[in-house]
């Protein structure tokens, strides 16, 4: 891969990084209603999984992935009704304040755990690592380094990403005083989550 195909895999990469998806809008509800670093910090649990997606696209086992109809469409509706299961519980919560945890719902791991599992069952990640990537690795060259260097960039931009979304949860957060409009915000979250759930099942394989 040279630097010019790096440069330009650069920007491309970060639109994907900063696209409205299930994780960002985690990202931003959790800091809205327990703060940055929270959010932030639970935003890690994307990173896992996304680091994983990587290393089976340069392994080569993706290609399962995009071959098998079944194992795909399985993850698909996995990573679907995981998303409506949290949009009915954002829907249906009782808009505790921000800052306060909810029956330790709010501790570091179990964001971190959410924003994974949340990740691993978007097929529209799988598809960025399975025909995006590859794209920018040159097939005369060692893939694995090639396939390190673009992973490591998507990660260090997907952290930009959790940042920039965290900090604007986190603004947002300054105006969810009222139970009204908190309650109003956590199922505007869950209606997005629910759709972009649904949204999964209409993804076709490449």
């Amino acid at each position: 891969m040279s630097v010019t195909a790096w440069l330009f895999f650069l920007p491309a990469c970060f639109a994907l990084n900063m696209a409205p998806g299930p994780n960002n809008l985690l990202s931003i509800n959790v800091a809205a209603r327990y703060g940055f670093m929270r959010a932030f910090v639970g935003g890690a649990g994307r990173l896992v999984s996304f680091a994983a997606m990587i290393a089976l696209a340069a392994t080569g086992l993706a290609v399962v992935l995009r071959a098998s109809e079944a194992v795909f469409f399985a993850i698909k509706l996995a990573g679907a009704a995981y998303l409506v299961w949290l949009a009915i519980q954002l829907w249906r919560s009782d808009a505790a304040p921000a800052g306060i945890a909810l029956d330790g719902d709010a501790s570091f791991a179990r964001i971190a755990w959410r924003e994974c599992l949340v990740a691993a069952g978007n097929p529209k990640a799988i598809l960025v690592f399975t025909a995006f990537l590859p794209q920018f690795v040159d097939v005369a060259k060692p893939m694995a380094a090639q396939f390190a260097v673009l992973g490591a960039s998507f990660l260090a931009l997907e952290g930009v990403a959790i940042a920039l979304y965290s900090l604007a949860g986190a603004f947002l957060g300054r105006w969810l005083t009222q139970t009204a409009v908190r309650r109003w915000f956590n199922r505007c979250c869950g209606a997005f989550l629910g759709l972009i759930g649904a949204g999964f099942l209409l993804v076709r394989r490449v």
